[in-house]
């Protein structure tokens, strides 16, 4: 029996944050992969905001750094494009398309280096309460199958853990709120700007959009995200569609294929329990109108792992201690997801005819800044309808 204060499942960027600052707390720390590679396969567009780093106390590296964005372009159903970029409007916050496969990577040797145990190609199998409140994890590795015994079990294994289910955790994300998105990573593409994020709105992707992220030169990451409830054909075909009628991938070849669930229902019930949380998708810390992960999980993990070597270092493992996690999510991002979600609700609404109105009317707009609520605004005032639901959520 292998014996440890915390066991984190899953070392995405959530899970690798939470083991490396449960292990600058001074926890004992085991960070578990069942994937041989860590970083491999992707399951990401791969944007991050620069507020990312400023979070994960590191500076951005170039070796994890493929593309510095400067601004986004907005595509609506009949072609019609808004531009927003940093020479004709002023913005709050750029970020960067990074190389997963390397950051990943680099975030679980930062856990190592802070202390942290890894075992990578290492499955969990499942979860035991034991009398004094730990938990004991059955493993696996290379065909050996063998025991860790916990205080705190932090689950970052993705948007349908297993350890939150094992745990009886209400951690479910409802079948309308999972996107299932798919990607290329393609080259020879043929983008007007290196710098700019691109967005295809409408019925090009039902519940989502079809997304450009440029990786330099003339690699890009060409995908999309659906809600099968509201879709006609799969991910794939949508995607396959979509690449088919795209200009700037009309010589583009793909090199790469992604897929993967994106849960976009706003914070989990419960992420927390007795010698238990959740961080990362497993508790659906994702933007609901982007369907971006990565700056919140690490946000989560972060948390996570802070307070789990609170928790070690106070002997106190309790429900009640640990509710401090929840709190602190909630004060970090709770409100921004309700509203995002709700957002979401709104604009699932808007067809294809309503979109490509609203993208003529931001045409005669000129910005003055780029945030959420800065579009909100521009929202409300091409299309009034939207400023029941939407006013007192952003304004």
């Amino acid at each position: 029996m292998i014996k440890t204060d915390v066991l984190v499942i899953g070392a995405g960027p959530a899970g690798s944050t939470a083991a490396r600052f449960a292990a600058k707390g001074g926890a004992k720390v085991i960070l578990m992969d069942k994937k041989s590679e860590i970083g491999a396969p992707k399951r990401c567009a791969e944007g991050v905001s620069k507020r990312t780093f400023e979070i994960l106390e590191l500076e951005a590296d170039p070796h994890w750094i493929t593309q510095e964005i400067e601004g986004i372009r907005l595509i609506a159903p009949d072609g019609t494009d808004v531009w927003l970029t940093n020479d004709v409007v002023e913005l709050p916050e750029a970020g960067y398309i990074l190389e997963r496969k390397v950051f990943d990577k680099h975030l679980a040797m930062e856990a190592g280096r802070a202390g942290a145990e890894i075992r990578i190609k290492t499955q969990a199998k499942g979860l035991k309460k034991e009398e004094d409140g730990s938990y004991t994890v059955t493993c696996e590795c290379m065909g050996e199958v063998f025991d860790i015994n916990a205080k705190i079990i932090i689950g970052a294994d993705g948007p349908e853990s297993h350890v939150a289910k094992w745990a009886g955790l209400k951690a479910i994300t409802k079948p309308k709120h999972m996107e299932a998105g798919v990607q290329f990573e393609m080259c020879n593409a043929k983008m007007e700007r290196n710098d700019v994020l691109e967005f295809y709105f409408g019925s090009v992707a039902p519940g989502g959009y079809f997304w450009l992220f440029p990786k330099g030169d003339d690699i890009v990451n060409a995908g999309l995200a659906i809600i099968p409830e509201m879709a006609e054909k799969s991910a794939y075909e949508y995607l396959v569609d979509a690449v088919n009628n795209c200009y700037a991938l009309k010589d583009a070849q793909p090199v790469e294929l992604n897929v993967g669930g994106d849960p976009v229902g706003g914070l989990v019930k419960e992420m927390y329990n007795d010698n238990i949380l959740l961080c990362g998708d497993a508790a659906s810390q994702v933007n609901p109108l982007t369907g971006g992960g990565i700056t919140s999980g690490i946000t989560g993990g972060k948390l996570a792992g802070q307070t789990a070597a609170e928790a070690i270092a106070a002997g106190d493992c309790s429900k009640e201690f640990l509710k401090k996690y929840a709190e602190l999510v909630d004060e970090a991002m709770g409100h921004d997801m309700d509203k995002y979600s709700k957002a979401c609700d709104y604009l699932w609404s808007l067809n294809d005819d309503d979109l490509n109105s609203i993208a003529k009317a931001f045409q005669d707009i000129e910005f003055e800044t780029l945030g959420t609520t800065e579009l909100v605004k521009a929202l409300i005032k091409v299309q009034p309808s939207a400023a029941l639901k939407l006013r007192k959520l952003f304004l």
